[in-house]
């Protein structure tokens, strides 16, 4: 358990730990902080598509050996990235480092292939409170390594934890696929399963646009913060961090209460968590009484919202055709960051030099509620497969 977390952690510090660093990113680039920005979204399409091959990959070579190999790349492009001579290098070595994503497939696939459906989206949700950690504490490391050291301090740990993840997972991790005998194209073209499946489909999209929301929150949170209330690196880096509390809660609930209630009403109730969380920051900024302590206190919701969604709406993906599991743990990851990276990227062009934080609250909102109609149609669709 303490490896599939640790491997499941490294995207998500890779993602934001260096959030803080924006605004100096952007004068050692002699560029702006939006388009050092768009390094988010670039990570998250990235990582998407790399997810697409993740999981047929390790299907046919096995979980052991892709994530050791994502591991080694990882760590070798992060220091490559200090190095970057321009913006557009840095931008194009971020979408190499997204490799790191593979090891999240790696790790849910692992928990299918060594757990029953029915208590997958409890193990899935108890790995995941582990790496709530991370993105709660990451940019706030990430803050103070820019004012002591520099933002280049950011990617120098990034690396180091790379090899000493590979180091443990090297030691630790087994392999838990059975060998495949099938051919790369016949893994690829499994896909075309799990498109047909309209619950596949309804599970991915309603994990996207939970998972948006918080991703918005990404793009947009370091321009809110920075720009709008004028907070420091050091104090951005600890605002940034706030929702990661409500991840943790979500992610415990999830591995405590999923097998109970079970996964379709998890996901619902957590995408109802988050609009109210939206709804009441949409309130008190549009009463007027909009601060960087509402802003950022009230994405706890989203943290919760989402630690209670992703764990179910994820073991539900891999419900749908268990026999391909790594395929549907890729495939699905790759939608949802799709997803997330749309509206990561979203979130930077509707906030302009002026803007308030209202934008970014609205889009955050109605990607909520659009979660909500794609998991009452999943739970109409499996009560009618039951009915049958």
């Amino acid at each position: 358990m303490a490896t599939l977390i640790l491997l499941s952690s490294i995207s998500a510090l890779a993602m934001n730990m260096f959030l803080p660093s924006l605004p100096r990113m952007a004068t050692h680039f002699n560029s702006t902080p939006a388009i050092v920005g768009l390094s988010v979204g670039i990570y998250l399409g990235a990582s998407a598509m790399l997810q697409l091959a993740a999981g047929p990959l390790s299907d046919l070579f096995g979980r052991r050996p892709v994530a050791l190999w994502a591991l080694g790349i990882f760590a070798v492009t992060s220091i490559v990235i200090i190095y970057a001579p321009n913006i557009h290098v840095f931008l194009a070595l971020r979408a190499v480092q997204a490799v790191s994503a593979c090891c999240v497939v790696i790790s849910r696939a692992i928990v299918r292939d060594t757990t029953e459906t029915s208590e997958s989206g409890s193990k899935i949700g108890y790995v995941t409170m582990g790496m709530a950690i991370v993105p709660m504490l990451s940019p706030v490391l990430g803050g103070f390594l820019d004012g002591w050291l520099g933002w280049q301090s950011n990617f120098w740990f990034l690396a180091a934890v790379g090899v000493v993840i590979w180091l443990i997972c090297y030691l630790d991790q087994g392999e838990t696929a059975a060998p495949s005998t099938h051919k790369i194209s016949s893994q690829f073209a499994e896909y075309s399963e799990l498109l047909k499946a309209r619950r596949f489909w309804g599970y991915c999209i309603s994990s996207a646009l939970g998972a948006g929301a918080f991703f918005a929150f990404l793009g947009g949170g370091p321009f809110v913060g920075s720009v709008v209330f004028n907070l420091t690196p050091e104090a951005l880096g600890i605002y940034i961090g706030v929702p990661a509390i409500g991840y943790i809660l979500g992610n415990f609930l999830s591995g405590r209460f999923s097998k109970q209630i079970g996964i379709d009403r998890m996901v619902l109730w957590g995408l109802l968590v988050t609009m109210v969380g939206m709804s009441l920051s949409l309130l008190v900024s549009y009463a007027g009484y909009g601060s960087a302590t509402s802003f950022f206190g009230l994405m706890t919701f989203v943290g919760l919202g989402n630690g209670i969604t992703m764990p179910n709406a994820t073991a539900g993906m891999l419900s749908v055709r268990p026999h391909l599991a790594g395929a549907a743990s890729g495939l699905g990851s790759a939608i949802m960051i799709g997803g997330g990276a749309a509206l990561s990227a979203a979130s930077g062009l509707i906030l302009k030099p002026g803007s308030s934080e209202m934008p970014l609250v609205c889009l955050m909102w109605l990607s909520a509620a659009g979660g909500v109609l794609c998991i009452l149609y999943v739970r109409r669709r499996n009560a009618t497969l039951r009915d049958k």
